[in-house]
């Protein structure tokens, strides 16, 4: 495997659609009522998808250090378990996304903010892009990383669901607005099951080694919260609108679930993917459809 390859390996690509969710609804949302211009638009989907590598990159490197990422692991190995990729070459490449996403960011709130400086919206985002870019390399790495106590779900619904939803419509239209809570909610609860799936999946080469919320609470009260948050997010996206019509989703939702309740470890590994895609799907359908974009 070549160190390209390798790299793009690391990257995840498969977690960016999940990433997107939220910014499909509130940048959408804001740009279909005339908030913005596109490039603020693309500018916003560059830095997410970033950030999200960002994200993948520092949890390999986090998880490869703390020896969680070995070849005996339920869920895929990646590159630095196989020796594709050294520490030095990670390293690097992280440091790499960090300035990425900076620039990007910035860029950002120069375009929709048209370079002002001083306004306090733009210092303020500032700063929670400087916060944004901090919990995405501290998820694993760092002295004290807050997903190995526990902690990912609580961060993984502010940052994937509150900041990404209604954090994307406040950056283009510079207002908040409230219709956004319930998609921020429900896109927040089903990415937190997303990473519940994944650590239902990695309970026993966890052992020891971290702490998640279904070592903590076992396997069986695991699935029953990951129950929980599937319907819960489903619900928030399908009835504040009366959106009967994403009623078409719940035989992926209900498979997902089908799949949580008859397979444990490794075979749990199809259920990942599809909870982000179904989410992802319901995210553009949602926009679609209620804002009539």
């Amino acid at each position: 495997m070549s160190t390209f390859t390798a790299l793009i390996n690391s990257m995840r690509l498969r977690t960016l659609p999940l990433s997107l969710a939220g910014v499909v609804c509130g940048g959408f949302f804001a740009y279909g009522k005339g908030h913005s211009s596109i490039l603020a638009l693309l500018l916003l989907l560059l830095t997410t998808i970033c950030l999200q590598i960002l994200t993948n990159l520092s949890n390999e490197m986090g998880d490869h250090l703390s020896g969680v990422d070995s070849i005996d692991r339920e869920g895929p190995n990646y590159s630095m378990t196989g020796g594709e990729l050294t520490e030095k070459q990670m390293w690097t490449s992280i440091n790499t996304l960090v300035i990425i996403c900076a620039v990007f960011g910035l860029a950002l709130l120069l375009t929709s903010y048209h370079f002002a400086l001083t306004n306090i919206q733009f210092i303020l985002l500032l700063l929670l892009g400087a916060i944004a870019i901090w919990a995405a390399t501290h998820y694993t790495l760092g002295k004290s990383p807050y997903g190995y106590k526990g902690l990912g779900d609580i961060f993984v619904f502010i940052f994937f669901g509150l900041v990404s939803v209604m954090g994307s419509y406040f950056v283009i239209a510079h207002n908040i607005e409230w219709a956004m809570t319930w998609p921020a909610i429900g896109i927040g609860l089903l990415s937190v099951g997303v990473l519940n799936i994944n650590n239902i999946r990695d309970m026993q080469s966890d052992k020891g080694l971290r702490q998640t919320i279904p070592l903590r609470i076992g396997e069986k009260k695991a699935k029953l919260y990951q129950t929980v948050l599937v319907i819960g997010g489903y619900t928030c996206m399908l009835i504040p609108y009366q959106s009967w019509w994403l009623i078409a989703f719940a035989p992926l939702y209900i498979l997902h679930l089908y799949l949580l309740w008859s397979r444990k470890g490794k075979s749990l590994d199809p259920a990942l993917p599809l909870l982000v895609m179904t989410t992802f799907a319901t995210s553009i359908v949602f926009v679609i459809c209620c804002y009539g974009l």
